[in-house]
């Protein structure tokens, strides 16, 4: 996940013209605080870390086995389905959390709703400012300043990839299949054919990272389609173990994908992504410029 040459124009501002030392000095303090963004039912609102810190149901969640820290952590957190309640957020939304380096996580809103003790119950994790978290094991950046972490994820069949951090902004909206036709199998495949069921693994596990044609909202890994499908270069067994642990395959500095641990995708259903990949090497399209 993710200015010394605004740095040198503010100076030069400064050296030429006084009357704006107010105007340019204003916004850049206020930047020092990190808000993260909500877009809903056509609400926008923006909170930024101090206003969540002073929420009335601000917590500490202990969460025993962090995905991203790899470890136990604890936080201050604000628990999701209060936050998205007071936002307008409805059981059979759909919601988008995006982080800062372009990731992309796909969510069901009755998901986040969720407030039953023993389900899976999703929380705002908040990075207080005097006492930042660790860096993430092999980057030089922390999850911080918010990030989306869960009591109880196996109660809701959570994944990892629905554990965004980084957070920037999440958008109420329609489910990733229905806004991108490009991503779509051939609507003439029977309904147990394994390509559809790869479809919807490839919304909620490979999207939040990668478009297909071009499509999607995802900025962190390449195109899955064009200009060539990996099927297309890789043989299937190779294919295979690259999705469950890519460093087996290949391995380079600035490599982010993880790959996919038999809780979140078991051996049956990275085969079926494999087959969606397959099924779409043949549907190639173009996006219009």
């Amino acid at each position: 996940m993710m200015r010394t040459g605004a740095a040198a124009l503010v100076a030069a501002l400064l050296a030429t013209t006084p009357v704006m030392t107010a105007v340019a000095t204003r916004p850049a303090a206020a930047a020092e605080m990190p808000a993260v963004a909500f877009a809903v039912h056509g609400q926008a609102v923006t909170l930024d870390r101090a206003a969540l810190l002073a929420r009335g149901d601000l917590t500490t969640v202990d969460i025993p086995d962090d995905v991203a820290y790899g470890r136990a952590m604890r936080y201050q957190a604000v628990p999701m389905a209060a936050l998205m309640t007071e936002m307008g957020l409805k059981p059979d939304d759909h919601l988008e959390v995006a982080a800062l380096d372009g990731f992309v996580a796909q969510l069901p809103a009755a998901l986040l709703l969720e407030a039953r003790p023993g389900r899976a119950r999703a929380f705002l994790a908040i990075e207080p400012a005097d006492a930042p978290w660790p860096n993430l094991p092999g980057k030089d950046a922390d999850a911080g300043p918010f990030y989306m972490v869960w009591l109880n994820p196996q109660a809701g069949g959570v994944s990892a990839e629905q554990w965004p951090y980084q957070v920037a902004r999440f958008t109420a909206t329609v489910p990733l299949l229905e806004r991108f036709p490009a991503m779509r199998v051939d609507a003439a495949l029977p309904a147990d054919d394994p390509a559809r069921a790869g479809e919807q693994q490839f919304a909620v596990q490979c999207a939040a990272c990668h478009t297909i044609n071009g499509a999607g909202p995802a900025a962190v890994g390449p195109d899955l389609n064009l200009p060539m499908n990996p099927t297309e270069y890789l043989q299937a067994p190779a294919l295979k173990m690259l999705i469950r642990d890519p460093k087996s395959v290949r391995s380079w500095g600035a490599a982010q994908m993880l790959g996919f641990s038999p809780e979140d995708l078991n051996d049956a259903e990275i085969d079926q992504v494999v087959a969606y990949l397959t099924h779409m090497a043949g549907r190639k399209q173009v996006p219009a410029r």
